[in-house]
């Protein structure tokens, strides 16, 4: 109890201290003809065809922006998004994350006969990792993975292959940010963890 306290204070001084850059106001229709060049990948409507590329409706506010803004300094490195991203401008962005906001998210069931594994990364999810002084996802992306804006991002209705992606890529440092918060976090679970994890996640409501 006493490790979980210290985590959840850990976590909320974390929220409260963690900058907020501040952004351009979006315009939801200026955003939606700007989405022609983001459609191809992420769907006129924001969810995805291909598993591999994230969902963007109903993403926190700020998030997407602060993302692009990431992709464009170099903060974070996609050879997929490098070309579409150099000409955005701030206002580009904060109108694209305005509309993606706008959307609502499609929800996505947990598939059949992978319940069992599910139930493992809801354990994770929602209660942590204690033997590793990993705190519970829940604690950032809350109960229902909906995120807290502008700072933590939706984690449901994404694909378990998308999760597992990202997820990974912390783990192996191949992605940063948010404090080395996630880096820490996937660092210290397995492969398999990450899987069941993702699993969990992409059935959340």
């Amino acid at each position: 109890m006493l490790f979980k306290s210290k985590i959840s204070i850990f976590v909320s001084l974390l929220i409260l201290c963690s900058p907020i850059s501040s952004q351009a106001a979006g315009s939801i229709e200026a955003g939606k003809q700007k989405n022609a060049l983001c459609a191809a990948c992420h769907g006129a409507d924001g969810v995805s065809l291909v598993p591999l590329y994230p969902n963007l409706a109903g993403q926190v506010p700020g998030y997407i922006a602060a993302q692009l803004a990431g992709f464009k300094s170099g903060e974070r490195v996609s050879p997929i998004m490098a070309p579409f991203i150099m000409a955005l401008t701030d206002q580009d962005m904060a109108d694209l994350d305005a509309f993606y906001a706008s959307l609502d998210p499609v929800a996505r069931a947990i598939p059949e006969g992978l319940e069992e594994v599910a139930l493992e990364g809801q354990k994770i999810y929602r209660g942590g990792f204690a033997e590793r002084e990993i705190a519970s996802c829940m604690s950032c992306h809350g109960p229902s993975g909906h995120g807290i804006p502008t700072l933590y991002p939706r984690v449901s209705a994404q694909s378990s292959d998308y999760l597992q992606t990202q997820l990974l890529a912390f783990k192996k440092g191949e992605r940063t940010g948010y404090n080395d918060i996630m880096s820490n976090i996937a660092f210290g679970l397995s492969e398999q963890q990450i899987n069941a994890l993702a699993i969990y996640m992409s059935g959340l409501n």
